[in-house]
């Protein structure tokens, strides 16, 4: 077995639903299910029950305790963070709760269960942490893009929060000797991702006929990564990576926000024509910038192919055609997260948090 922290929410719903379509192995999920966690996302495996989902904060030093002592993973995988800038922005105390504090009691506890396995199990335990590239800062138009030895220069709220979190990973390494492997991706996008992240929101916004907000001059430039190319990547980090090693993992996609979105409405104008005939472009506007926004990221992902041999399979044409199918194909999804009823359904499946 193996535990994910953080496995109801976008990145860590779409890892667990690929681990279990290729392996037999169940998964122990621990998630607090606050607004962007939704048990939903894996109902299917929950049902069949290769799935368990319990409902927790990983900040919860005994109940981490008890799961460990229960479950005996042979691996961690947290996935579990406060991720939105924005959010970070406008209210910052829960990135530090989540991603600073929180981080340190599943390692506290880890390293705890750990040192008590025998020998064999303990040579074989993995703890995975999955961070970000907006750890390393801001680049220029002609700078290289990040690699793992890319100097930390955190900007926002959240991006701090996620790299004091990556420095506590390394720290347990190399104090306490905790096989530890950290990964650092790119900008994901893909199905169950919600609604305030740049995709799905404009998804949801063009075929409601609502403007599509861009911030600033649009020109802002991220390394976009389909969300199932991240989890392949992690999976490969944790069945052949190094204990102790960084592995950044991006898309080899860079792509200004304008030119994200324009892709996106062609896409849409394929897939779902508006019924003016009027392309979705006509709906682009621009609003004022956010503080502190970051004007590029870049990942080289050298590392991922010369010792993992990863690469993506999608590239940003064939990953937006994917993600608008599956929106389009799931509106009850999307009008569950919107309406807060999937709220309702954890709260009567889970309790109140």
């Amino acid at each position: 077995m193996i535990l994910v922290t953080g496995g109801a929410g976008f990145i860590g719903a779409n890892f667990v639903r690929l681990w279990l379509e290729q392996r037999d192995e169940p998964v122990l999920v621990l998630d607090k299910l606050t607004y962007s966690g939704n048990a939903a996302n894996l109902q299917p495996y929950l049902e069949e029950g290769r799935v368990e989902l319990v409902r927790g904060d990983i900040g919860d030093a005994a109940l981490l305790e008890r799961l460990l002592a229960e479950h005996r993973p042979r691996a961690i995988l947290n996935f579990a963070a406060e991720s939105h800038v924005d959010r970070s922005i406008h209210g910052p105390a829960v990135f530090v709760e989540t991603n600073i504090d929180g981080t340190f009691r599943l390692l506290q506890a880890a390293t705890a269960y750990w040192s008590g396995l025998p020998a064999g199990d303990r040579a074989a335990f993995r703890f995975l942490h999955v961070s970000t590239d907006e750890v390393f800062g801001s680049l220029g138009e002609r700078d290289a893009p990040f690699c793992e030895t890319t100097p930390y220069a955190p900007n926002s709220p959240y991006a701090a929060s996620k790299a004091a979190s990556d420095h506590l990973v390394r720290a347990w390494h190399h104090t306490y000797g905790l096989p530890v492997l950290t990964g650092n991706c790119s900008n994901n996008y893909g199905p169950y991702q919600f609604p305030e992240k740049l995709i799905p929101l404009m998804i949801d916004r063009a075929l409601d006929g609502q403007p599509l907000p861009v911030y600033g001059d649009g020109r802002q430039i991220r390394d976009w990564l389909y969300v199932e190319d991240h989890c392949r990547a992690l999976m490969a980090v944790l069945e052949r990576g190094r204990p102790g090693e960084v592995y950044a993992i991006g898309g080899a996609c860079e792509k200004t926000n304008l030119e994200a979105v324009d892709t996106l409405c062609a896409t849409l104008d394929a897939c779902r024509p508006r019924a003016d005939g009027v392309s979705y472009r006509q709906q682009i506007a621009f609003v004022a910038d956010r503080p502190g926004h970051d004007r590029r990221y870049a990942i080289d992902a050298g590392k991922m192919r010369r010792e993992l041999g990863w690469e993506p399979r999608e590239t940003f044409a064939s990953g937006i055609e994917r993600t608008v199918a599956w929106y389009l194909a799931n509106p009850e999804w999307v009008a569950a997260v919107k309406s807060g009823a999937y709220r309702d359904w954890i709260d009567m499946h889970y309790g109140a948090a």
